[in-house]
């Protein structure tokens, strides 16, 4: 374990119906490349699978999966903490919901996933390798929040993570910041009354209307009731073409 990686997002999976829909689009949108790699004993289904590594620069920063019964076409972001089943601990003390309890990934390290309060689904990691957080595909997230009240004890517990409002900037100008200053998310206040919250990953493209003109043509839609685009930055909040939540940021 890299301890400079706690609190820190180090993975994205994503659950998909049809991945090779989701590896074209993705490919289309913001040029990623995929790698097949072999799974003797797959985290998400278990026993022999292949899985898809995606990669932009030849930096592998997420996985494409099946979606696993129970669970939704969804992104699903990993923070590396220090011990996982801990983590899980104080998750269901501060209202956190475990989906899958803790759960080792050969080779790679120790994970678990939950919802918070909120309802949103955030993984857990344990990673035992020395490779740094993947940089090249992704900006911070976007929290989407179905309700004003943000979770704060929970992720405050969890991750040493605070919600910080600019009184100097524009309307809506909020973050999410973890312990080292370094910025997690955006926070956005969105959707229908009582809905649950979710975390976007933020898709960095070069170019944020063109990605997502390219992926209007490809059946991705803009998330209704939701602002299309941030005041204050290029980033649009979307569906992809298979109903995952995402975010294209422009770098």
């Amino acid at each position: 374990m890299n301890s400079d990686k706690i609190g820190r997002i180090i993975w994205h999976d994503l659950f998909s119906g049809d991945r090779q829909r989701s590896m074209e689009f993705y490919r289309r949108v913001a040029g990623w490349q995929y790698k097949t790699e072999h799974a003797t004993d797959f985290a998400w289904g278990g026993g022999e699978k292949d899985f898809i590594l995606a990669l932009l620069d030849d930096e592998a920063g997420a996985g494409i999966a099946q979606t696993p019964e129970a669970l939704p076409n969804s992104w699903i972001a990993y923070v590396e903490v220090a011990d996982v089943d801990t983590a899980c601990a104080q998750a269901e003390k501060h209202g956190g919901t475990i989906l899958r309890e803790p759960f080792e990934v050969p080779g790679v390290g120790r994970n678990a996933l939950l919802r918070d309060p909120a309802g949103a689904l955030i993984g857990l990691a344990l990673s035992r390798h020395d490779y740094p957080a993947p940089a090249q595909q992704f900006g911070p997230e976007v929290y989407l929040a179905g309700q004003p009240e943000f979770p704060a004890a929970f992720y405050s517990k969890l991750f040493d993570w605070t919600l910080s409002t600019d009184p100097n900037g524009a309307d809506g100008d909020r973050r999410i910041i973890g312990s080292s200053s370094t910025e997690i998310a955006r926070y956005v206040i969105g959707g229908s009354k009582d809905a649950e919250s979710a975390w976007l990953p933020g898709v960095r493209v070069a170019d944020a209307q063109s990605a997502a003109r390219e992926a209007k043509l490809l059946g991705a839609q803009l998330l209704e009731g939701e602002p299309s685009k941030d005041r204050e930055s290029s980033l649009l909040l979307m569906r992809d073409p298979d109903g995952a939540s995402i975010s294209l940021m422009e770098i």
